[in-house]
């Protein structure tokens, strides 16, 4: 597929922050909008359980293709006029490797509506972005983004090789294959996710989708090279993400140091060989610490085709970050009181991931000494072999005693925390417990951040994503 080289590609941000009405807004004004694709079967779950009371979700529904579909997920999950505050969310189970139908169908159905409104009202290209890292849900998850009409697919947070046939076969609606990572598989494991479109349809097939575009995100030229190499299908770009970008960071290439603050140090080895990425003679985006006029004219002086721009798109008005919290981190960042900090060990996944300090989240260690730990969201759990050749889940940031009983080690529970419940408690869908305890959020940002005053207006402290925009255009 040919695909449209907009400057500035938003970024695919967090669970939700990046969602459908962000995504809408850039892609109107001409660049790449992209919605978050991590977690859209809790995301809709849960604003469906708070009653959808703007109808959005609905209309979107009303749109999807198979009807019994959205009306299962309706019945499952809408309560008129929202949930009472203090009740909490309905949990909608974990993605295992062994197929659950249910799951599956929530996750087409999530998917589909959050691209649908991301290309409402408008003709222009909108991507959506996944994690590889969270490998089970991604086969019906891609096929439900494609049947809205997504134009482009990018995947960062691992070496997602596999991708690009698996939109080839969706493309005609064929069942695909997606191999998972599980720890101390033997030959005989069985570690493959199957999905087949075909089965969701009752009616016969509905006509070939168009495929979209595959960007994966990249910190090495190597890397692209690789993915190139091994692919089995094409491959139309890449995002090029340095270690300042805000959320999942590679680790740095080779042994892991940390600086005086406990932070990864990344060198020139984690600098990507922009002359080699001009040799490969694909269009690549930088991403980490561009959002400005200035490095977007160094961007495309690079060779570049354009920018990937996250934490100012994350901080604006548009965007589905908490309003309160929003507020507040904008307002620290103002003032100069906010730090971002690379934490080499925060998140399950194992990559550094950057975390914002705020007070009342998961970087505040009160609020830490507070939370009793629960695995609830289950997203980064850790498919492994059990002894006797069956396959478990474990995360190291569940509780300690259900974690070393699952074979965990008590070195890889130091510091983690629950991003899941964190990131979606950021994106204003905390989860309550019974005891009234609420959630806190985690929030990540890039070291750009800092900066963010460029986008006020004088005398305002608040932003929009066409603020954005016009700001780093020139305009």
């Amino acid at each position: 597929m040919k695909i449209n080289l907009p400057k500035i590609i938003q970024g695919g941000m967090g669970i939700g922050v990046s969602n459908w009405h962000l995504a809408n807004v850039v892609s109107r004004m001409g660049q790449l909008g992209v919605v978050s694709g991590t977690a859209l079967d809790q995301v809709l779950a849960r604003r469906l359980q708070d009653g959808d009371l703007r109808g959005d979700i609905r209309r979107a529904l009303q749109a999807f293709p198979i009807p019994r579909l959205a009306q299962s997920i309706l019945d499952a999950f809408y309560i008129p006029g929202g949930k009472p505050a203090h009740v909490p969310y309905k949990p909608i189970g974990f993605h295992t490797l062994k197929c659950n139908s249910f799951l599956d169908e929530l996750c087409v159905v999530a998917n589909y509506v959050e691209v649908f409104l991301a290309r409402e009202g408008h003709s222009n290209p909108v991507g959506i972005n996944y994690l590889e890292k969270i490998q089970i849900p991604h086969l019906p998850s891609i096929y439900g983004a494609m049947l809205a009409g997504a134009s482009v697919v990018i995947m960062g947070a691992g070496i997602p090789v596999n991708v690009p046939k698996v939109l080839d076969l969706f493309c005609k609606h064929e069942a695909a294959t997606y191999p998972v990572r599980v720890i101390d598989a033997t030959p005989d494991t069985d570690c493959v996710r199957v999905f087949d479109p075909s089965k969701l349809y009752t009616d016969g097939l509905p006509a070939e989708l168009v495929r979209p575009a595959f960007l994966p995100i990249i910190s090495s030229d190597s890397l692209a090279t690789m993915l190139l190499r091994r692919a089995e299908g094409s491959v139309e770009g890449f995002v090029i993400e340095g270690f300042t970008a805000g959320g999942h960071n590679a680790p740095p290439r080779g042994q892991m140091k940390l600086d005086e603050l406990g932070q990864p140090i990344y060198g020139v080895r984690d600098i990507v060989n922009l002359e080699a990425m001009r040799k490969i003679g694909l269009p690549f985006w930088l991403g980490g610490g561009y959002g400005s006029p200035e490095k977007l004219k160094e961007a495309l002086d690079l060779g570049a085709a354009g920018i990937q721009v996250g934490t100012a798109f994350a901080l604006c008005e548009d965007s589905s970050f908490a309003p309160e919290l929003r507020t507040k981190v904008r307002e620290k960042l103002l003032a100069g009181k906010a730090t971002v900090f690379t934490d080499p060990v925060v998140s399950p996944t194992g990559f550094p991931f950057k975390v914002a300090s705020v007070e009342g989240t998961i970087s505040d260690p009160e609020v830490v000494r507070q939370r009793t730990k629960v695995c609830d969201g289950g997203y980064l759990l850790e498919p492994y072999r059990k002894e006797d050749g069956t396959i478990g889940y474990r995360c190291a940031a569940e509780p300690d005693a259900a974690y070393l009983a699952k074979g965990g080690t008590p070195e890889s529970m130091v510091g983690r925390k629950c991003v899941c419940n964190g990131l979606l408690s950021a994106c204003g869908l905390p989860q309550v417990r019974a005891n009234g305890y609420i959630e806190p959020g985690i929030v990540t940002l890039g070291d750009d951040a800092l900066n963010v005053k460029r986008f006020c207006k004088e005398g305002s402290t608040s932003f929009t994503a066409e603020d954005v925009i016009r700001t780093i255009l020139g305009a």
